[in-house]
């Protein structure tokens, strides 16, 4: 799935994180780095997994120093492992220095995310299931793991509140009823104006039912389903709506989710589930 990059929100993230963290100096290279001197530095694979955030960690080097030299050996998605080089970056020791944790600390959990991701669309080979992540996602830091689930290979549910109308199970309960929910969206998508997806979650076949005689939305979500249920539902539904079974999904039940038939899986465990990949930055003697 290629989605444009936010160049201006990246930007914005990197100048905030590195504010945090350097704020008025970095006072341990100051005491005894030398301001002009220069240096090299290698990005270490320490553990198995899928690489991401290469191309965050280039614009990182690239906003403390236009000329910093980077060379890349290993991209974005591609399996790693122990020992590996993926990049070497040559810039002041002290820009190095300030930039390490903001680069490590991004790519780790990255990598962690793509890793895990491409596990779960591994799982779900050969069916027509796409795996998407949630709303599930560290405050700040969501634009981030919502790229490395597309570099593991998954797909991105809505980004957040504002781009799809997902009418949850509280909201169904404050609105009334399905049907009400329903129909009140209908009216507010078309009194405002504004073109959104409707997605209805459904706690039962009852529910299917109903979000099917009301009509008007783009995809049922089949949530906590047992597995006959989810057959069920599937059939019922019958490729009016597309559908996405969501709720506990593991990588030891993904699979048998998926070949119930469903177009979607989301899975929250993606973003929020993950141990970070360990990476190093090490210096290089001259």
């Amino acid at each position: 799935m290629n989605v444009p990059l936010d160049y201006e929100l990246i930007n914005k993230f990197i100048i905030d994180a590195l504010n945090e963290d350097i704020q008025t100096g970095d006072f341990s290279s100051l005491a005894c780095i030398p301001h002009e001197a220069k240096g090299n530095a290698i990005l270490k694979v320490k553990e198995n997994g899928i690489l991401a955030g290469v191309e965050l960690a280039e614009l990182i080097f690239k906003q403390l120093d236009e000329n910093a030299d980077i060379k890349v050996n290993l991209v974005d998605g591609v399996n790693i492992h122990v020992g590996e080089i993926a990049f070497s970056i040559s810039t002041t020791i002290q820009n190095i220095l300030k930039a390490e944790r903001l680069v490590l600390n991004t790519m780790q959990r990255m990598s962690a995310i793509a890793t895990l991701t491409n596990e779960f669309v591994e799982a779900v080979k050969g069916t027509s299931a796409i795996i998407l992540d949630t709303r599930k996602t560290t405050p700040l830091f969501r634009y981030f793991e919502k790229w490395a689930v597309r570099v593991g290979g998954g797909q991105n549910h809505r980004m957040g509140l504002y781009d799809m109308i997902m009418l949850k199970d509280n909201h169904i309960d404050y609105a009334g009823g399905i049907t009400n929910a329903i129909r009140k969206t209908q009216d507010f998508l078309q009194k405002e104006n504004k073109n959104l997806l409707i997605e209805v979650e459904t706690r039962n076949l009852e529910e299917v039912q109903e979000v099917l005689a009301c009509g008007g939305v783009d995809r049922i979500m089949l949530d906590n389903f047992k597995i006959a249920d989810l057959h069920k539902a599937v059939k019922l539904i019958n490729h009016q709506i597309k559908t996405e079974a969501s709720g506990g999904v593991n990588l030891n039940s993904v699979r048998e989710i998926a070949l119930s038939g469903v177009d979607f899986i989301s899975v929250g465990a993606l973003t929020h589930g993950v141990k970070s990949i360990d990476l190093s930055l090490k210096a290089v003697p001259f």
